[in-house]
């Protein structure tokens, strides 16, 4: 077992209990609409399948992840899974490609989020999307935390994130790399959300297509 290995599933066994997601139910239903039906979906970083389960009926998805117990338990949903280190060479899933590839909550535990950016584009088929989430680290309340003096109840208060994003941030590295991009807003005051992704998203979505 590698020490990321054995890190993540600590950190999930102890803070995410089983069918944790983030605001499962809007993104759920958030990338369900963006993938509809009859895809061949990869869910990178998908853990125990809970966000998964929301998109699996009608197309064929793989789930991987780096946590092998919390596998099991997507399992358990009816995931196709895989173990991976996304920070490894992806052999698993060497020669394959995939409809969409999903990225919920994920880009903000990597050292080098742009590579797996890069990864997930040579596995995508012709006109294939790349779509997921993360926190906005930069939103109004957690812009009004940090100068506080505190990273409680803000994204820096999670040991496991590497990376913070803004919309603006996390645009720019998207259009370096895909064609066509888009980065909304989820949280819960919608309209605010929607009017103003930066400033009043407790998470950024986005959608890209190469």
């Amino acid at each position: 077992m590698s020490h990321t290995q054995e890190l993540y599933e600590k950190h999930h066994a102890d803070n995410r209990g089983e069918g944790f997601s983030i605001l499962k139910d809007e993104r759920g239903a958030h990338f369900s609409h963006l993938i509809g039906k009859g895809k061949r979906v990869l869910d990178i970083g998908c853990r125990d399948g809970a966000l998964t389960a929301a998109f699996l009926e009608g197309n064929t998805v793989l789930g991987t992840d780096i946590d092998t117990q919390a596998l099991a338990r997507a399992q358990k949903r009816g995931i196709t899974t895989r173990a991976m280190d996304l920070m490894g060479d992806w052999h698993e899933i060497e020669g394959e490609r995939f409809d969409v590839i999903v990225a919920g909550e994920l880009l903000e535990h990597l050292f080098y989020p742009g590579t797996i950016m890069d990864k997930a584009k040579t596995h995508l088929a012709s006109g294939g999307r790349f779509i997921g989430s993360v926190p906005n680290a930069f939103s109004l309340k957690n812009r009004l935390r940090y100068l506080s003096g505190t990273r409680k109840n803000t994204p820096l208060a999670d040991p496991t994130h590497i990376n913070q994003f803004s919309a603006a941030e996390l645009e720019f590295m998207l259009r370096e790399r895909f064609g066509s991009v888009s980065v909304s807003g989820l949280g819960r005051y919608p309209k605010l959300a929607a009017f103003s992704p930066n400033w009043f998203a407790f998470d950024l979505v986005f959608e890209t297509s190469i």
